[in-house]
């Protein structure tokens, strides 16, 4: 099973939107037959318009018919048209009577952004920053179908699929307080090697601490904007012009294989359990069945895998700036790394019950606020932080999750800009346009496998990630902490 990414379906029609509040719009559960649950959808009027060029908020909908599923089917601020579930949408499942979706997840599981923080300034390092960004592209592989510099065995793989990002510390390629900061400490529970097949070890086998291709990337950048200090500097960011480094980067095609394995035993088992989709993409299993259980086990390995990818690509980062920066500084440290494409078993009130659930975030991050037992020591008083990339000619955001979200969203935050353009019609509006000379122009070095692809991820493909900042934090799931800008970038 593929996407078409360049089909433009028909938008939702905003006659079918209840608003609930400047940031809040419903579908009502009587929109479209086998509804269970009401569409809940976080965005302010001007999001909204863009949002209803595609078919995301029909998909919001087919979502709702899922079978067990509790609470609301929500879509984030950044939500745009998916396979099955819309990126940027939330769903929720009973263990019991629920199930679990591929096309939730998404292709790239446990693709994820990780933060590290350096001491430098900007002025500091500019001397030396196209140096470090030249070493950074030669360090970190990048690309489609790029291989690593590590070369695993098989039994090297079931250890990375068992154990995450504590296989890479473990062989030196990180540090042990590394793993605290890491969501789950960078291993998911019940991960089984063996529920993940031949065809996806092979691809994923050369392919550990590399960036891949599309929207992933590596940027150094400097703190802009500090909004909120106190909480800022429990993260170590403590003052504008600071540099930090983001990585965005996830299972590469271990993951997608993975996908594209369970989305094929899923449609098969749909008559057998005799679940009825308006959408065959949505193909789903039980949770309690035999193939919900492979499937989590065969995430959950390729999530370990993603988590090392990051952990090995920090090491990298640190090597490189090791080598060009010498004595003048330390590497930098890890502030966090969050998942988004995962489907997780977590404890929530619905109501004034509390349950198990399987909730699904696709193209969504955890957020959760000060108190929550899972959120690392460090941040326990404040929160973790959540992180929205934006595209690489503006800016990102690091913020905070709020008990406001724990309530309504499971502890669910946007993960990032969202796109307003597919990757063709991205390539046509800037055909002729030299996309790294633009930005060179305006103090950002990039570093491209193929400067002729960067179309696709130039600001005209996404929207402005404040104005999904700005309707989250409308809405009270997250709160501003600071604002990055990139001043190199390393994509595939």
């Amino acid at each position: 099973m593929s996407v078409d990414t360049e089909r433009q379906p028909q938008g939702h029609g905003s006659s079918s939107l209840r608003p609930l509040d400047p940031y809040r719009w419903e579908i009502p559960s009587d929109y479209k037959p086998g509804m269970r649950v009401p569409g809940l959808v976080y965005a302010d009027a001007a999001l909204l318009s863009q949002i209803q060029t595609d078919q995301a908020l029909e998909q919001v909908a087919n979502v709702a018919t899922l079978p067990g599923i509790v609470g609301r089917s929500i879509a984030m601020p950044d939500i745009h048209w998916g396979y099955g579930f819309p990126v940027g949408g939330v769903a929720a499942m009973r263990l019991d009577d629920g199930v679990v979706s591929p096309g939730g997840v998404g292709y790239d599981i446990n693709c994820g952004v990780r933060l590290l923080a350096a001491s430098l300034s900007h002025e500091e390092i500019a001397p030396h920053l196209r140096a470090l960004a030249d070493r950074l592209f030669k360090d970190v592989p990048s690309g489609v179908g790029t291989r690593g510099r590590l070369r695993l065995t098989q039994s090297d793989l079931d250890e990375v699929l068992a154990h995450g990002a504590a296989w890479a510390v473990a062989r030196g390629l990180g540090r042990p307080e590394d793993l605290a900061r890491i969501e789950s400490e960078g291993a998911i529970p019940g991960a089984a090697p063996d529920a993940v097949s031949q065809k996806a070890r092979t691809r994923g086998l050369e392919q550990l601490g590399t960036l891949g291709s599309g929207n992933h990337f590596l940027e150094v950048q400097r703190v802009d904007e500090i909004f909120d200090p106190a909480t800022a500097a429990v993260f170590g960011l403590r003052h504008p012009g600071q540099i930090t480094v983001l990585i965005h980067s996830g299972s590469r095609g271990l993951g997608h294989q993975v996908c594209d394995d369970f989305l094929t035993v899923c449609d098969r088992a749909l008559a057998r359990y005799h679940i009825a989709l308006p959408d065959r993409q949505l193909a789903c299993v039980p949770l309690a069945a035999p193939e919900g259980r492979s499937y989590l086990a065969a995430m959950a390995a390729a999530a370990n895998f993603a988590f090392a990818n990051r952990q090995v690509i920090t090491h990298w980062i640190r090597e490189a700036w090791d080598a060009v920066l010498g004595t003048r500084a330390a590497p930098p440290d890890l502030v966090y790394d969050v998942a988004h494409n995962m489907a997780k078993i977590e404890e929530h009130t619905v109501g004034a019950e509390r349950l198990r659930l399987c909730v699904h975030r696709k193209g969504a991050t955890r957020g959760f606020p000060a108190g929550h037992p899972d959120v690392p020591a460090p941040y326990r008083g404040v929160g973790h932080p959540v992180f929205l990339p934006g595209d690489m000619g503006r800016y990102s955001y690091v913020l905070v999750g709020t008990s406001r979200a724990m309530e309504e969203t499971f502890g669910s935050t946007p993960h990032g800009a969202g796109r307003v353009r597919s990757r063709g019609a991205a390539r046509r509006l800037l055909r002729g346009v030299d996309i790294a000379d633009a930005l060179a122009a305006r103090g950002i070095i990039v570093r491209a496998a193929s400067r002729g692809l960067l179309a696709e991820e130039a600001s005209e493909a996404y929207k402005d990630v404040a104005d999904v900042v700005r309707a989250s934090d409308g809405a009270g799931l997250t709160r501003r902490v600071a604002r990055l800008r990139p001043v190199a970038v390393i994509k595939g």
